[in-house]
């Protein structure tokens, strides 16, 4: 089947129950490079801290193993933040029994330390505060969510949140119970839409996750889907949602019974799509939070005619033959007509100015079609517009070269593959980071 055009995307009408409903518009890759940071704890050890990284909120790799070990007690359930200060902050479950959580902080998130355990006053000592949570409210106040049994492990559990109070997150206020949630419910997981509160849990009797909404943090809480409102079944925990960069939600849960990690998407927060297994996180991770960053890029090639060389094969340039964009050896001793093909003059984006396209001598631009790089010429339309933008990132190989977004499908990377030229997704080790970087010369002619 033929690629479907981002244009055609915008456009599309689907059915979802007997509705018609507009498809999401995608997300563009001008401006900072999203990433998410993940911290976890595994099935091989409850007291050391794994983080991970991804460029896509789908494929992660792992960063460091035993990145943080408390003083003493576990570290299960750990979720992160970026503090105002600059600092990233963990907050994470230290027993299977008592009533503190612990924190630790980072200036890089891969090396933390221990800042302080923290006494939630529900439980009591034989009791158990399990899975805390990070959530910054829209007005910057900063809370963390527990859910507490007063009566051990097997007790019933209820969310309370605490609530920073000052910015150092040394000093909390006493613990304010969810109202309306009630007991046998745990991992709740927060986040705010407009006025709205959204809390996913999972119930201790079902396993099931399930999904209740506010209009004020402490409730009361209304139940919007509960059983299997959802269709991912049972023996589920440990929800965590982010925001992805077309403003849709990606849920990830535990299945935990199985060995077992899954993600799902949502545009509203009410209807998810079916689950999907995270490949490589299966049978490793256990109920982790991932953290969207936005990182600026300061990366701005050169403007004007130049000639781009690959950073693995360096006696190659990116040139055009047949109207297929490929790698071929080049060099001055090149015939003028090779040499005029690996010329291009770099121009602001024509989709995003803040972007950059590349025009041949001819006048045409490379673009992307069916994700294979091709020279075209300027049909002015908005679809070749988006598909002949690429945004500059610092060059994924370093040594000063430059790497290519696609504007239109963020994401994926301008790379050589078999000496031709692609848009494809980002995959982490040193093969893509070479095949997806090139440096900037003198122009050939």
């Amino acid at each position: 089947m033929g690629r479907l055009r981002y244009a055609a995307l915008a456009a599309v009408l689907c059915v979802l129950g007997g509705l018609l409903v507009a498809a999401p518009a995608r997300a563009n890759a001008a401006g900072p490079v999203p990433h998410y940071l993940m911290t976890a704890f595994t099935n091989s050890s409850e007291s050391n801290m794994y983080v991970y990284d991804s460029a896509d909120a789908t494929r992660f790799t792992l960063q460091r193993a035993n990145a943080y070990t408390p003083p003493s007690g576990l570290v299960r359930d750990p979720s992160v933040i970026r503090h105002t200060d600059g600092y990233y902050y963990l907050v994470y479950t230290t027993g299977w029994t008592g009533n503190t959580i612990g924190i630790a902080r980072s200036a890089d998130y891969l090396s933390w330390t221990f800042q302080r355990n923290v006494t939630v006053g529900v439980a009591p000592a034989n009791g158990s505060t399990w899975a805390p949570e990070w959530f910054v409210d829209s007005d910057g106040s900063v809370h963390i969510v527990v859910s507490v049994s007063q009566t051990g492990t097997a007790g019933q559990f209820q969310p309370y949140r605490i609530t920073a109070t000052n910015t150092a997150l040394s000093a909390w206020s006493a613990p304010a119970a969810l109202s309306g949630i009630g007991t046998n419910h745990i991992d709740s997981f927060i986040v705010k839409v407009g006025g709205t509160y959204h809390n996913f849990m999972k119930n201790e009797t079902t396993k099931y996750i399930e999904h209740a909404t506010a209009t004020a943090l402490t409730g009361p809480w209304s139940w919007v889907g509960t059983g299997n409102w959802a269709g991912w079944g049972s023996g589920l925990e440990g929800p965590a949602l982010v925001r992805l960069p077309d403003n849709r939600w990606r849920i990830y849960f535990d299945q935990y019974g199985a060995g077992r990690y899954y993600s799902a998407d949502s545009s509203d927060l009410f209807g998810f799509t079916a689950k999907t297994e995270l490949a490589g996180l299966s049978g490793t991770v256990r109920h982790f939070t991932v953290l969207r960053e936005s990182v600026g890029d300061s990366s701005a090639p050169p403007t004007g005619n130049r000639s781009l060389r690959s950073a693995n094969f360096p006696d190659r340039y990116v040139r055009h033959r047949d109207n297929l964009a490929r790698i071929d050896v080049l060099n001055s001793g090149s015939t003028l007509a090779d040499r005029q093909d690996a010329t291009f003059q770099i121009v602001a984006g024509l989709a995003n100015s803040s972007c950059y396209s590349f025009r041949a001598v001819n006048g045409s631009y490379l673009r992307h079609w069916d994700f294979t790089m091709r020279l075209a010429g300027n049909d002015g339309s908005a679809v070749f517009a988006g598909d002949a933008t690429f945004c500059s990132r610092s060059g994924l190989a370093g040594g000063g070269s430059y790497s290519f977004e696609s504007w239109n499908h963020p994401g994926r990377y301008l790379r050589h593959y078999d000496y031709v030229l692609r848009v494809d997704p980002y995959a982490a080790g040193s093969t893509f980071a070479g095949d997806a970087s090139f440096t900037l010369t003198a122009p050939l002619a």
